[in-house]
């Protein structure tokens, strides 16, 4: 059987048990790597904005945020920035001056081995780690990076969304903007 070794910050690796100190396998940049079978069937990316805002405003219900609704200049600025991520063939956020008032959450896996829900599952999957408070003291872990994907998501001044999915020869990244931004240090979450 062939399968693919993949890149991800993946939900299924949670796992915290996995980490000495309680932080989860992406804390500080480490990226997780996991196995995935071949032959899963093509990638579908049918409804791709209505799929991300519907898992977003899932999460937003839970804790009671606004609902976001899809933005076509947020999605417009996020496939702008796809290439970047190709050439450099890692996660690396975009300078902040060259989004103003925008938020980005970023993912990257193994090209067409993921379905969106399984890429945002992984930034919804930090709540685990979450705990309510001011931004940025909202980790169970003590590192405000372990849940910042998910506050971002929950982010109750955020209104609007858009994201775009770019794929390398070997990567599929993607890039969510927001607008305002979220994890504003000092404002409470959620």
């Amino acid at each position: 059987m062939t399968r693919h070794l993949v890149l991800a910050i993946s939900f299924a690796a949670l796992s915290t048990a996995a980490c000495g100190d309680g932080r989860p396998p992406w804390a500080e940049g480490a990226m997780v790597r996991t196995e995935r079978p071949a032959g899963l069937g093509p990638q579908d990316l049918s409804n791709f904005g209505p799929r991300l805002v519907a898992l977003h405003n899932r999460e937003r219900a839970a804790v009671g945020a606004p609902p976001l609704v899809w933005d076509p200049g947020l999605a417009s600025a996020a496939a702008a920035y796809g290439p970047a991520l190709a050439r450099r063939g890692r996660l690396a956020h975009s300078p902040p001056e060259s989004r103003p008032g925008q938020g980005e959450n970023l993912w990257m896996g193994t090209r067409g081995a993921y379905s969106l829900e399984e890429m945002i599952g992984s930034w919804a999957g930090e709540k685990a780690l979450f705990t309510p408070g001011s931004f940025p003291d909202v980790s169970r872990s003590g590192h405000w990076s372990d849940v910042a994907h998910y506050t971002q998501m929950i982010w109750a001044a955020s209104t609007r969304i858009g994201c775009a999915l770019h794929h390398s020869r070997r990567w599929d990244f993607l890039i969510c903007r927001y607008a305002p931004p979220g994890n504003v240090v000092g404002q409470r979450v959620p």
